[in-house]
C-alpha cells in the first residue's frame, strides 16, 4: 500500500512540475528590441499567409492578398 502511494505521489509531483514549466514559459518579452522582432515576425506571418496560400500557388491570377510590402 505505501508502494502504490509512493508511486502516485513522484507521478503527481511530476505532473504538477510539467504543468508549472507549461505556464511559466509564456512568451512574455520585457524588452523594446523583442517586442519590434515579435511584431515584425506577426506582420511577416500575415504576409506569408496570403502569399504562399493554394491560389496563388497554382497560377491563378494575383490578387491584393499577394502584395507584400517592402521591408
Amino acid at each position: 500500500m505505501v508502494t502504490v502511494l509512493v508511486l502516485f505521489g513522484v507521478l503527481g509531483l511530476v505532473a504538477g512540475l510539467l504543468i508549472w514549466k507549461i505556464l511559466r514559459r509564456g512568451s512574455t518579452t520585457e524588452t523594446a528590441e523583442g517586442l519590434r522582432i515579435e511584431q515584425d515576425s506577426r506582420v511577416r506571418a500575415v504576409g506569408d499567409k496570403y502569399q504562399y496560400n493554394a491560389f496563388a500557388q497554382h497560377n491563378t491570377m494575383p490578387n491584393i492578398g499577394d502584395y507584400r510590402p517592402k521591408r
